[in-house]
């Protein structure tokens, strides 16, 4: 019995999380209640936690980890500065001539704010408000707006310079010199937030074209469930209206998507020194754009330092109870779990992938990345699986359980912000296709793993 403690431990984690208690408080409070009594009846040592100072520094020293402010601040000053209202009002206009025009408008602005941002329920919600009217007005089909908007939405899932990946980047980093130093490596290897970087970029690429292929197979086979605009509203492309219209709106975006995420691809900085030239970039985005005043730039400062407070925290919480579970024999017990399953390491990675699944139903993804893949994480690499490749498997597989109903978080924003005349079925039923293609293209880097490891291997 004393073997499954770290499991019954992570358990009740998850239970107390279901009933909607704090996230931080929940992993720290559990995780010392358990030592507290294993303590007390001898089948765990104190000492365990003497180790949560050095951890805590660890986390504090961290420069990576500076990234997430940064990039947090990036992506909420774009959002205030209405970046994306421009985007879409452009691109609906430059492609509304062709059927399924505002959808591929959607997704294309979608995957820029991926880009820009890297948040995804912001990205949803500012979809959701912006375009989901508008499509609704101009006749398409609800669950097919509703499922362009979900899909396009969670990109910033994937899509570089994403949050998801800043945090996974640096776990995963942790978890590749951990499973080489048990595998007898002294002089291990390291993988960087900017290889996951440049592993990502490819497979959200071919995301983003597999949902812009669906959404033309479907205007042409559906036409009435979306129409083109009518003549009023499309841009007649030519060189004026092209300097004077489109390349004002696309051209700074653009061109800030390409000083961040360029210069970490390109080597020429790292991710923390990328973030601070998107947030001084947005900041003066917003400044030329004449959207910021101190009310807006205090708004925007309160609402990073929330999200930071809350990532850090939880960061906090997650160090207390990967400890505790340490301290229970928890990180053997799962191996010995995952290399006892038929199948070797197909089976380990499909059984942790439909756990992790699983999980982002009830758990949003930095829990995931904190409290799961630091567990996993050391037994998978050590069976010799590449560790962008498991990073990019994995925040796919994140992004899927996102869309997936009934649970999924994108959907409970979609109908946060969506108008009264759509109903949850519509949301359900539309995201189902893009669920598929977001499977499809899973299965796709696991069969064909140079997919997402062949950029960080040339780079």
């Amino acid at each position: 019995m004393t073997d499954y403690i770290a499991l019954i431990m992570f358990v009740c984690v998850c239970l107390v999380l279901l009933s909607g208690y704090p996230v931080a408080m929940t992993l720290a409070g559990t995780a010392l209640g358990f030592a507290l009594v294993g303590n007390a009846t001898g089948v765990f040592d104190n000492a365990f936690l003497s180790a949560l100072p050095n951890r805590l520094f660890g986390i504090m020293t961290n420069e990576t980890l500076i990234a997430v402010p940064l990039f947090v601040f990036m992506g909420i000053m774009l959002e205030r500065s209405r970046i994306a209202e421009g985007l879409l009002e452009t691109m609906a206009a430059l492609f509304g001539g062709l059927r399924g025009g505002l959808g591929i408008s959607v997704t294309l602005v979608g995957m820029l704010l991926a880009a820009s941002t890297g948040i995804v329920g912001a990205t949803v919600v500012t979809m959701g408000l912006l375009s989901l009217p508008t499509m609704l007005r101009r006749g398409y089909d609800p669950a097919i707006a509703c499922g362009t908007i979900c899909a396009s939405g969670t990109l910033g899932q994937i899509i570089p310079p994403s949050i998801v990946l800043i945090l996974l980047g640096d776990v995963l980093s942790s978890a590749y010199q951990q499973a080489q130093l048990d595998m007898g490596i002294f002089s291990p290897e390291t993988v960087s937030v900017g290889d996951l970087f440049a592993g990502a970029l490819l497979p959200g690429l071919l995301l983003v074209t597999m949902y812009l292929i669906y959404i033309m197979v479907i205007a042409r086979v559906k036409p009435d469930a979306m129409p083109p605009l009518p003549k009023k509203d499309q841009l007649a492309l030519n060189k004026q209206v092209l300097i004077k219209k489109i390349l004002p709106v696309l051209l700074p975006p653009l061109l800030l998507i390409f000083a961040v995420l360029g210069s970490i691809i390109a080597g020429i900085a790292t991710p923390t020194e990328a973030a601070s030239v998107g947030a001084i970039g947005a900041l003066l985005l917003a400044v030329l754009r004449r959207e910021l005043n101190l009310q807006r730039l205090r708004e925007v400062i309160q609402s990073t330092t929330r999200v930071t407070s809350m990532v850090f925290l939880i960061f906090i919480g997650a160090s207390v109870f990967s400890l505790v579970f340490r301290g229970f024999g928890g990180d053997e017990t799962v191996r010995e779990l995952l290399l006892d399953l038929p199948g070797g390491v197909f089976g380990a990675m499909f059984i942790t992938m439909l756990i992790m699944f699983l999980l982002g139903f009830v758990l949003d993804f930095i829990e995931i990345t904190f409290v799961v893949v630091p567990i996993v994480g050391p037994i998978l690499l050590s069976l010799g699986l590449d560790p962008v490749w498991l990073g990019v498997m994995i925040a796919i597989n994140l992004q899927t359980s996102f869309l997936t109903p009934p649970f999924g978080f994108a959907l409970f924003y979609l109908r946060g912000v969506a108008p009264t005349q759509i109903t949850t079925g519509h949301i359900y039923k539309g995201v189902m296709p893009f669920i598929l293609i977001q499977l499809g293209v899973l299965l796709c880097i696991a069969a064909w793993p140079g997919i997402a490891t062949w950029l960080p291997s040339i780079l």
